[in-house]
């Protein structure tokens, strides 16, 4: 039986159009299971670190004989550090929780509490990103990016040291997490070579930890330090102070890394396309100048002791100032919709972090962790500064390197009160968080790290075998430092 031509496409058509259907349903069916999923391991996760906190707060008043307010804040502190590592709820909302929780425990009261959320430093952050976002709005990491590659030969090596570098200057004014993702891409398309493209992923993401201890505002520890150091009134460190402590082991660490990554590498030539239609705009030229700008107000605004007193600028009014002048018509180049780019909830953390270290101040809980350090401070001293970097490095394997810092500030600060001076207490926590920006390991241990491994498909063994390495230099050259060049500046 012959099947007309309409009635053929017809039934065609319905067919394909049923196939497709049912695909498509499929699809819908396998979305909707995922999507569900999704939702079941957050609601455990979520479960999970409230049972946990209380748990542990409940065996604190038990065993421990600790009083309410103690027995709640170990509780709600357990709840936080699960809360930022299995991510159930969002950061922003984990990091404002001390805002209910503390008060309902009588741990801190709510004015005391919500003063830690305008941390003169927070503002100094804002301000950093401001400026992040308007570079990345017009694509000038791209020009500088352009600019590195042309200086190096288009080699392995080349390309390594190329992405090293430039990871390094652009980190001087952005977070090494925003380093990380403007560069990725660069990273994966040089080459589609396995072994290259891992050593280029790496490069970007451990040149993006590097830089971040290069400036002040370039990884959240780093404010986090010097707020809590104003805080105590252990005193501060200057922007352009911050600079010149740490570019000497910036650069010593750049080369390390560079030296590492590139072993066994053969020297053929790369084919660099990616940057081939990028050309230098005046907003480009523009954007330079008012960094520069800033750049020497705040090195003005230095005081060279006893010999220059600075201008007595505040330095955080200064970098906020700098990023609104972001949006205004005809000198920036933002608009109130490019905020939502500005990441608020790290704020928050800050906030948070700030208002952790309160509660451990009033509760006088570092107390509790002196005769630890009081042991290990028997010791001499640079074997003390070992244990605490080795303790650093194992604990960002299990915490985000912003909680982390932000918890263990004020249990160092306690703990050595009693036989360290405020100078060598200063220099104890410097170390530390400059330690967290050396877990090069694993992908908890920094922001870069996850950023290739979640997008890049780094694999852990790469990582972990170039990692563990750098670490290694990171810690011999942060005891050098510390011991004959940083404790001059304290």
């Amino acid at each position: 039986m012959k099947i007309p031509i309409p009635q053929l496409f017809t039934f065609s058509l319905g067919k394909f159009s049923r196939r497709h259907s049912s695909q498509r349903g499929v699809r819908a069916e396998l979305q909707a299971r995922f999507k569900l999923r999704g939702r079941f391991q957050v609601l455990m996760g979520l479960v999970f670190s409230v049972v946990v906190s209380i748990v542990i707060g409940v065996v604190s008043a038990l065993y421990f004989e600790a009083s309410l307010q103690v027995a709640g804040f170990v509780g709600i502190l357990f709840l936080l550090i699960m809360l930022w590592t299995n991510q159930a709820l969002p950061l922003g909302i984990v990091s404002l929780l001390p805002i209910v929780l503390f008060p309902a425990f009588g741990i801190l009261d709510v004015k005391s509490a919500t003063s830690n959320y305008a941390n003169p430093i927070i503002f100094l952050f804002l301000g950093g990103f401001m400026l992040a976002t308007a570079v990345e709005k017009i694509g000038l990491h791209r020009i500088i990016a352009k600019r590195f590659l042309s200086y190096f030969p288009s080699t392995p090596k080349g390309i390594i040291t190329a992405l090293g570098v430039v990871s390094v200057a652009l980190g001087s004014a952005l977070s090494n997490s925003t380093v990380a993702l403007l560069l990725m891409p660069v990273a994966l398309s040089i080459s589609q070579d396995p072994v290259l493209k891992t050593r280029f992923l790496l490069t970007v993401a451990f040149g993006a930890s590097i830089s971040g201890i290069t400036t002040p505002i370039g990884t959240p520890p780093n404010l986090i330090l010097i707020g809590f150091l104003e805080t105590a009134g252990l005193g501060s460190i200057g922007f352009m102070q911050w600079i010149v402590m740490m570019l000497p082991l910036t650069v010593c660490m750049l080369v390390a890394m560079i030296w590492l990554l590139s072993r066994g590498l053969e020297s053929k030539p790369l084919t660099i396309e990616v940057f081939k239609e990028i050309t230098m705009l005046r907003s480009h030229k523009r954007l330079l100048f008012l960094v520069a700008l800033l750049l020497v107000i705040l090195l003005l605004n230095s005081p060279i002791k006893p010999i220059y007193s600075g201008l007595g600028l505040n330095e955080n009014v200064i970098l906020l100032a700098f990023g609104l002048l972001m949006f205004v018509p005809k000198i920036g180049f933002l608009k109130w919709e490019d905020s939502k780019e500005i990441p608020y909830e790290i704020t928050f953390l800050f906030g948070a972090g700030f208002c952790i270290a309160m509660a451990i101040a009033e509760l006088q809980l570092g107390n509790a962790f002196a005769p630890v350090f009081a042991y290990f401070g028997t010791l001499p001293f640079a074997v003390f500064l070992i244990c605490v970097c080795l303790l650093v490095l194992a604990l960002t394997m299990f915490i985000s390197s912003t909680a982390l810092i932000a918890i263990l500030l004020s249990i160092i600060y306690a703990s050595t009160k009693t036989f360290l001076e405020s100078d060598l207490q200063s220099l104890v926590m410097l170390i530390a968080t400059i330690c967290v920006g050396f877990s090069f390991m694993f992908p908890i241990s920094t922001p870069p790290n996850a950023i290739v491994f979640s997008k890049g498909g780094v694999k852990i063994g790469s990582m972990f075998s170039f990692g563990i390495a750098l670490s290694g230099i990171g810690v011999v050259l942060i005891l050098i430092f510390s011991v004959s060049y940083w404790r001059w500046f304290l």
